[in-house]
């Protein structure tokens, strides 16, 4: 049983990785697509590369219930996927991942509307994320004077992006108790494919010759998010988590935060100074605080959660 949960555990390491990774595909995607064009792209892969194990399998989990309850998320994982990738256009990636991952500290005050209680930790975990946040937007010692003076319009969309992901996980707590994980999933990402294609056309592409030139040229970091981000590591989070105590599977899926920074300063060279590195490590002991002080479990702890990617 240990050897499964060490097993798990540097499985999860591994989607951490992919996901922090992701940032910065998202990022090379921007100069070659609009930001809609490249969610419905990845999403549609994700699609195809799932479609067997969902189909394929003996038990079929796709009931009108999962189609149901896949569209409701597939609309809110629309809204908070299109934030973060037009916010990804203006924002640093390494920035952008620390901003995302704030969704670890909104998603039980968004708990409160399902009767979900807040711990201890979530009260720390939420004041070290201000401080934070405050540290990073400002980016040196003088960040009081205008707490969000700092934040770009791009960093802006990220937040709010990190608030509908938050809005996500809390609806997935309550619709993955009643449906196929993976049947879920498969339908929201259709949902999210369709709409993000639908968009592309009535805001950034004249014709489905440009889309396709567009996908073309930005195939490199497609494939990535589409094959890695999405299909591969959204499997290894379902089987991982099969094994892994839920204390650890939180914890190391917030290392995504840390790696979108790392893979962001390394292949982008993008830069953070000492006041925003600072400003990024309190958020994530936020991060922290609220995952391993959780008090009783509810059930979105109880679900297997929709990460972002």
């Amino acid at each position: 049983m240990r050897t499964a949960a060490v097993r798990a555990d540097l499985m999860l390491l591994v989607v951490a990785a992919l996901w922090g990774a992701g940032f910065v595909a998202q990022k090379d995607a921007m100069d070659h697509m609009g930001p809609f064009a490249f969610n419905g792209a990845r999403y549609a892969i994700g699609v195809v590369l799932l479609a067997c194990p969902v189909f394929l399998r003996k038990k079929k989990g796709l009931s009108l219930r999962t189609l149901i309850g896949g569209g409701a998320l597939g609309l809110v994982m629309f809204a908070a996927a299109g934030l973060q990738q037009t916010g990804i256009v203006t924002a640093e990636a390494s920035r952008a991942a620390f901003l995302t991952g704030l969704y670890v500290i909104l998603t039980p005050a968004l708990g409160l509307l399902f009767r979900q209680t807040i711990t201890r930790g979530h009260l720390l975990g939420g004041a070290l994320a201000i401080i934070g946040l405050a540290m990073l937007a400002r980016g040196e010692a003088d960040a009081w004077s205008n707490l969000l003076e700092g934040l770009s319009i791009g960093d802006w969309l990220v937040l709010a992006c990190a608030l509908a992901w938050a809005l996500h996980v809390v609806l997935t707590g309550h619709y993955a108790l009643k449906a196929d994980p993976l049947a879920l999933a498969w339908s929201q990402f259709v949902t999210v494919a369709a709409l993000s294609l639908g968009a592309s056309f009535l805001r950034e592409t004249a014709s489905p010759a440009d889309l396709a030139r567009d996908i073309a040229s930005g195939w490199m970091p497609l494939l990535y998010s589409g094959i890695f981000v999405i299909a591969l590591a959204f499997t290894l989070q379902i089987v991982a988590q099969r094994d892994a105590p839920p204390a650890h599977a939180a914890v190391l899926m917030s290392l995504e935060a840390v790696f979108g920074a790392l893979f962001g300063v390394l292949l982008l060279r993008e830069s953070l100074n000492a006041w925003e590195l600072a400003g990024c490590g309190v958020m994530f002991a936020g991060m922290l605080a609220s995952q391993l002080h959780r008090g009783r479990r509810t059930e979105a702890d109880r679900a297997v959660p929709i990460e972002p990617v």
